[in-house]
């Protein structure tokens, strides 16, 4: 295990290569493309939300002003129905709030999932039975899920959002995914609350993906659950450590630390407020948060470098 561990620092990548090497073994120095978006918003998701809205279809506007106005985006779109004065449609009220966001994005996730929550309600993303009404609301959906991929975004059939490269995992499909979302979240360095999220989300796709290797099921497990029978199979627990051994007693401190560390991914995105485009809790500064994520990537690295080992990969 010590041995395991010091082999670690050796990678100066934590990413395989496209040659997908032992990712604690090989040292590659090829470019890793892309990097974490850090809000899920431009000018092009701004074109295909609105055209949702093409004609007066969706949520009232009174729907609408409302995720404006919680979201701090309100005066870019305003709507008065009682006024004289023509007023915005729907569509330019969707894109003014979005293109605001672009502009000042600190609650641009906000807006979104708002925006997106509505949709859900009022059944964009809802197959229909008719062929032609199903066309047209594929004309729909299909652009938008292309803007949010250009940057970085995954929006899914059922019209849920989250960051690419993470979410279900499917046996060995998972693992390319799993290790862009590690590249990923190692070089980003802005939107503390949102890389929380995400480093989540990236522990608990590589705990899925363990398992999955071991034929473990998973449906009713809960993020600790998951991630307790994942370095059990592992051999990673604290417990599981010999400390008679030299340097044992050190390797079981580092595992108990490490995953104290990380798993308040997933206890500080609980939290009201956090993991979903939101600020930090006022206790949290900045700094802890890269802490949090960077512990994160680690331990999502050993586990991966370990599955290898045990693998013969």
């Amino acid at each position: 295990m010590l041995r395991h561990l010091l082999l670690l620092g050796t990678c100066t990548r934590p990413v395989a290569c496209s040659e997908y090497h032992s990712i604690e073994l090989h040292d590659c120095n090829e470019p890793i493309g892309g990097i974490m978006a850090r809000h899920p918003v431009s000018d092009e998701v701004a074109a295909t939300l609105g055209a949702f809205v093409t004609g007066g279809d969706g949520p009232r506007h009174s729907v609408l002003t409302r995720v404006f106005a919680r979201t701090g985006y309100a005066s870019a779109a305003p709507y008065n129905s009682q006024s004289a004065v023509q007023q915005m449609n729907k569509e330019d009220r969707v894109r003014s709030a979005i293109s605001a966001a672009v502009r000042e994005p600190a609650r641009a996730r906000d807006l979104i999932e708002g925006l997106l929550a509505e949709y859900r309600a009022f059944g964009f993303f809802r197959a229909e039975d008719d062929p032609s009404a199903e066309h047209a609301r594929k004309l729909k959906v299909s652009p938008a899920r292309t803007a949010f991929a250009r940057i970085d975004w995954e929006l899914a059939e059922s019209g849920e959002l989250r960051p690419a490269g993470v979410g279900a995992v499917v046996a060995v499909e998972g693992r390319p995914a799993i290790e862009d979302q590690l590249a990923r979240l190692r070089r980003a360095s802005e939107d503390p609350a949102l890389m929380l999220g995400t480093a989540k989300e990236m522990l608990e796709s590589t705990a899925k993906y363990v398992l999955e290797a071991f034929s473990v099921p998973y449906s009713a497990m809960d993020f600790d659950q998951l991630w307790f029978h994942t370095r059990d199979r592992l051999g990673l627990l604290p417990e599981d450590v010999d400390v008679a051994a030299p340097g044992g007693k050190q390797v079981r401190e580092i595992l108990q630390s490490s995953w104290s560390i990380a798993r308040m991914s997933n206890v500080l995105r609980n939290d009201e407020g956090t993991g979903h485009g939101r600020t930090l809790p006022t206790g949290v500064s900045t700094e802890v948060a890269h802490l949090v994520v960077r512990e994160a990537c680690s331990v999502a690295q050993l586990v991966l470098a370990t599955l290898d080992r045990y693998l013969g990969r």
